[in-house]
């Protein structure tokens, strides 16, 4: 174990800082691509069993790829997990050089598994989604200000930008379409996912983009990932309600609406929702139930290649 060496890397927009266990070296790199060449050229001379960074909305893109197109084992993690880390180690300080050293010092002491990222099809659609996701927030926030403005001048400027973003949303949902059809593994799990009431577009591009695990996992480790597993908080003898927390936020957001969605046109999941509904529990509760179920449902119809056919509702 002693021998073995792990990495972390603290990503700026300018700089990278990175921080090398047990050697205890720091240094630090331009963020470009002549920076990313000396780092891999630097880390061949050490042969680093683990790489981390943090997740730092897609500065660090650029150097997991490059890391990972040269055979070195890297994996981006998630900021709240590192920030834990810093805490239960007691650690208030903060610097780039600092943070660089407490992530190395994460994938030594935790040594989590390192990620395969998605091929350039994969990432090319996640980078539309994400990009249609922008305009729909900017969409909400223009029909917002459109609701709270008296000004005549104001009103119309709004009502141009807001018909200006919809035609920009339209567009992207074309390329959408486009990338999928043009990559035959895409489109034959669209095809899959839409064959299922309550799942429509957004919701089977948002699968492809953002949960690649779709029909690799099991149905546990399928909830567990996408955050729909409810999760005991129980102490001696006392019992807590179960509730879902974590996992990938963006993929449970466009599931909650297809859940809504289908328990009002999907038999099934119509069934299950009564059902709880007349056991006396929670509206959400049951939404959150049946969103696990939808989930577990597309799971097996995309491992097995199947669309979908009348589930059992227990």
């Amino acid at each position: 174990m002693s021998d073995q060496t792990f990495v972390g890397i603290d990503v700026s927009k300018a700089r990278l800082d990175v921080a090398v266990l047990p050697s205890g070296e720091v240094f630090a790199i331009d963020n470009t691509a002549p920076g990313l060449t000396e780092l891999l050229i630097r880390l061949s001379d050490v042969q680093p069993q683990l790489v981390v960074m943090e997740a730092t909305g897609g500065l660090e893109q650029a150097a997991m790829l490059a890391l990972h197109e040269a055979g070195v084992p890297v994996t981006v993690l998630n900021p709240r997990q590192v920030r834990h880390f810093s805490r239960a180690l007691g650690q208030r300080a903060k610097t780039d050089r600092m943070d660089a050293m407490l992530l190395a010092r994460f994938a030594q002491t935790l040594q989590p598994e390192a990620q395969v990222p998605g091929d350039a099809s994969q990432r090319a659609l996640e980078a539309l989604l994400a990009r249609r996701r922008q305009v729909v927030d900017l969409l909400t926030m223009e029909r917002n200000r459109l609701h709270s403005s008296r000004d005549p001048y104001v009103q119309a400027d709004l009502q141009e930008m807001i018909h200006y973003l919809e035609g920009r949303r339209e567009q992207l949902d074309h390329a959408l379409q486009h990338a999928v059809q043009g990559h035959p593994k895409f489109q034959a799990t669209y095809t899959v996912l839409t064959s299922a009431p309550g799942v429509g577009p957004v919701m089977a591009f948002t699968l492809l983009a953002q949960l690649p695990e779709l029909g690799s996992l099991s149905r546990q480790k399928i909830a567990n990932l996408v955050g729909v597993a409810p999760l005991n908080r129980d102490s001696g003898t006392a019992r807590g309600h179960r509730k879902i927390w974590g996992g990938r936020a963006e993929v449970r957001q466009v599931l909650y609406m297809s859940a809504v969605s289908a328990v009002r046109w999907n038999p099934t999941l119509k069934t299950v929702f009564d059902q709880l509904i007349h056991k006396g529990k929670p509206t959400k509760v049951a939404l959150v139930a049946c969103m696990r179920k939808l989930l577990v449902y597309l799971n097996a119809m995309v491992r097995d290649q199947i669309p979908w056919h009348v589930q059992p509702a227990a």
